[in-house]
């Protein structure tokens, strides 16, 4: 190991052990500061350890922490970036904290959280063994810009790991893309026709044409956004069959789903231990990647029923009577489908919404205007309140009051302080839909109130 990487190591492990001294999450500033010393550092750390790296729009987080369960049941010694700290600097920092100065990594396997920018500088360093997409969707435009250029992203870090196996939603015609040009194994995951009802393709869809030719896509059904068996009339691009497949979701409920899963022809009746049908897709593609490690299916299978999520991925908290849960949101396609999964609440609840424009969170907040919160009209009485809060709480009030919620019954309130005080005197259950930003600073109201870990201890 040369002395700029050795220095850069030493520095990270400082600053880390400085940072956790205040109180402080130390997950990604540390690894900025070795990268600029040796920018080649996560290449040396890397180098010995096998990787399954997660990328795309939505479930990132839920699918690694699926794939560590199945890594920590089969025993396996392996590191993870928990924190959610998916760039550079935070899987630097990560990687620097499993190795000793010199450099020799004290993990086997690694899980690594990856963002769909950041992929393209990591993944031809890293050379990870498997690489699971989860989905493509429109996302902070001010960052990311259109969802084929994240696509062209994701593809140029591909192409920097050669090797690796492709873990690909066969649902999605921009993930499925990937396979068109690349020359890497692919194993396909997604649901199938049947096995739920179909919906209709929202009016405001991120593929409706054809990557290849242009022309406007047939659906055979849809699942969620533009999810679905797609077909082009006029090239013949189409949903590729997949290997792991959902062929029925079994039931829905509000603390998971029960589905009957194709592993290549062998079925199983699976409980995903979180509900909504994105779940069911990340829980699916976490199959296809630990059994793509040449772990045994039961162990990817048992993994989905027992895994914790958490970090705003309907964390559940003990605040109030009935509790609170946290459900982050992001982009149209996740807010809209944590609306699907309040239309199921049966009984009366409390809904606040959090909205940050922050660099984290994407500083363009139109999209608002694209998800569908006129579905909370379906709710009637249930939805009691709604609260709207962070840095934007008026463009969230203004959006509820066209989207049809009386404006007596919206309220707006800044202080998460004075709000999680509110919250823990209810009698019935409060949903929290933050952004990310918002998601971090909320979290923290709620641990100081309740007790808990920080993000960077879950």
């Amino acid at each position: 190991m040369n002395i700029r990487a050795f220095f850069a190591i030493l520095l990270c492990k400082l600053l880390r052990g400085l940072s956790r001294l205040l109180h402080r999450g130390g997950t990604a500033m540390p690894g900025r500061w070795a990268l600029r010393i040796c920018p080649s550092l996560p290449a040396l750390l890397a180098r010995d350890l096998k990787i399954v790296a997660i990328t795309g729009t939505n479930g990132k987080t839920t699918s690694s922490r699926i794939i560590e369960e199945a890594f920590s049941r089969a025993g396996l010694n392996y590191l993870a970036n928990r924190s959610g700290a998916n760039l550079a600097s935070g899987i630097t920092t990560e990687l620097v904290m499993n190795s000793s100065l010199t450099g020799r990594m004290k993990k086997e396997y690694a899980v690594l959280e990856c963002d769909e920018r950041a992929s393209s500088a990591l993944f031809g360093q890293l050379k990870p063994q498997v690489i699971v997409v989860t989905n493509l969707f429109r996302d902070q435009l001010d960052r990311y810009g259109e969802v084929t250029h994240t696509l062209e992203n994701i593809r140029t870090a591909i192409q920097g790991a050669p090797e690796a196996t492709l873990c690909l939603n066969a649902d999605c015609s921009l993930t499925s893309s990937l396979a068109l040009d690349l020359p890497n194994p692919v194993v396909w995951f997604g649901i199938e026709k049947g096995a739920m009802p179909s919906r209709p393709l929202p009016e405001i869809s991120d593929a409706t044409h054809c990557i290849r030719c242009k022309t406007a896509y047939e659906y055979d059904y849809v699942s969620y956004g533009h999810l679905g068996g797609f077909r082009c009339p006029h090239c013949g691009y189409r949903r590729h069959p997949a290997d792991v497949a959902v062929t029925e979701v079994v039931e829905q409920r509000m603390d998971g789903s029960s589905i009957l899963l194709s592993l290549r022809g062998e079925k199983h009746l699976v409980n995903v231990n979180l509900p909504a049908v994105y779940n069911i897709y990340n829980a699916a593609g976490a199959v296809a990647a630990v059994t793509a490690m040449g772990l045994p299916a039961e162990t990817a299978i048992q993994a989905l029923g027992s895994f914790q999520c958490g970090f705003g991925r309907m964390e559940q908290f003990d605040l109030g009577q009935a509790g609170a849960k946290m459900m982050l949101v992001k982009n149209p396609a996740g807010c809209n489908q944590v609306i699907e999964f309040l239309q199921n609440v049966k009984e009366p609840f409390v809904l606040a919404v959090f909205l940050n424009d922050r660099g984290a969170d994407g500083t363009d907040v139109s999209w608002i205007w694209d998800a569908d919160f006129e579905g909370l009209q379906a709710l009637g009485g249930r939805l009691t309140e709604v609260i709207v809060s962070g840095d934007r709480a008026g463009d969230m009030r203004v959006r509820m009051k066209y989207a049809g919620i009386p404006d007596g019954r919206i309220r707006v309130e800044r202080d998460y302080a004075r709000l999680v005080d509110w919250i823990a005197g209810q009698e019935k259950p409060v949903f929290l839909m933050p952004t990310y930003t918002a998601m971090l600073e909320l979290r923290q109201a709620v641990i100081h109130k309740v007790g808990g870990q920080e993000f960077w201890e879950k």
